[in-house]
């Protein structure tokens, strides 16, 4: 095989909600193109695992031709790292914020030091850039230190994929924006504020669409979005979808601050205050890579319909 027929090599950093979809995408274009590799990093003992969930999710893969290696990044230092991503062309990151502090500058020092041609760090999620340091939600100051070792160096190309918050997540119990049982909504902010919500699948495939772009998206932020909504359109929504009124209110930044003081500790409530100062969370859904390319999303309409109508 002479090195221009060469097949890019693509690893996948983890394989849950998000890293299946973005997998399966990935797969199904390079079998339909022969135009890579795709490879998946588990742990051995997510490889061998008998689970029956995660065992058919593994199978599913490996059908599509999805190639797994073992590895753990949480156990791994930053050397050990570098040496097993060094094999391959493009490195993306689905290992969020769960694996813990520290986990995404030594994903990106470990890429760094590979020498990896192509990077997508786990930024998918909000305007980072925008939100700027020392927000409420103080993980996000990492994603900016991930921007900055990214920006100091020209042998790594890199790609961000903006997103905005899953759009399950905006109907997540816990996260207080929807109560179902209750019939409530409640506004982060106000009920102009907006966000901006894209399913795992719709990333998935868009982000596939994105790497494999011509011409070639190279050292930016791609933007997209599944949809853009305020709380007020959600409330609406949800009302004529459920026919039920549902009794709105709007927490306010004072409300959301004081709670956070009160409990300094208490992840979501680091999210809902980001969330209501409206700074960064939101971006027209016109001006994304789907809309620019005709690429269908599932907005919040199409969810709610999907997922909650009986």
């Amino acid at each position: 095989m002479n090195r221009t027929d060469r097949k890019e090599s693509i690893l996948v950093l983890g394989a849950g909600e998000l890293g299946f979809e973005v997998l399966r995408h990935l797969a199904n274009h390079a079998r339909k193109h022969q135009s890579a590799r795709i490879y998946v990093q588990l742990r051995q003992s997510t490889i061998e695992t008998t689970d029956p969930v995660k065992k058919q999710q593994i199978d599913q893969l490996r059908a599509l031709g999805v190639e797994t290696v073992p590895g753990d990044v949480a156990a791994t230092g930053t050397n050990e790292l570098a040496a097993l991503l060094a094999p391959y062309d493009t490195v993306i990151s689905c290992i969020g914020f769960s694996a813990g502090r520290g986990t995404q500058t030594k994903i990106t020092q470990a890429v760094l030091q590979a020498g990896v041609k192509r990077y997508v760090p786990w930024q998918f999620g909000v305007d980072y850039d925008t939100i700027g340091r020392g927000s409420a939600q103080d993980v996000f100051d990492e994603q900016l230190d991930v921007r900055d070792l990214l920006r100091a160096q020209n042998r790594t190309e890199w790609l961000i994929v903006a997103t905005g918050m899953f759009t399950s997540f905006l109907f997540e119990p816990a996260f207080g924006v929807v109560a179902l049982e209750q019939s409530e909504v409640h506004a982060l902010g106000s009920w102009d504020n907006q966000v901006t919500v894209t399913t795992p699948e719709d990333i998935g495939r868009l982000t596939t669409a994105i790497l494999f772009h011509e011409p070639r998206f190279r050292n930016e932020t791609v933007f997209v979005a599944g949809d853009t909504i305020s709380y007020g359109e959600l409330a609406d929504e949800l009302e004529r979808q459920l026919d039920r009124p549902f009794k709105r209110q709007a927490w306010l930044i004072s409300y959301l601050s004081d709670a956070l003081h009160a409990d300094p500790d208490n992840n979501l409530f680091k999210y809902r205050a980001v969330f209501a100062a409206g700074v960064g969370v939101a971006w027209p859904k016109e001006t994304t890579f789907n809309y620019r390319e005709g690429l269908e999303t599932v907005d919040v309409p199409t969810w709610i319909h999907r997922h909650l109508v009986e």
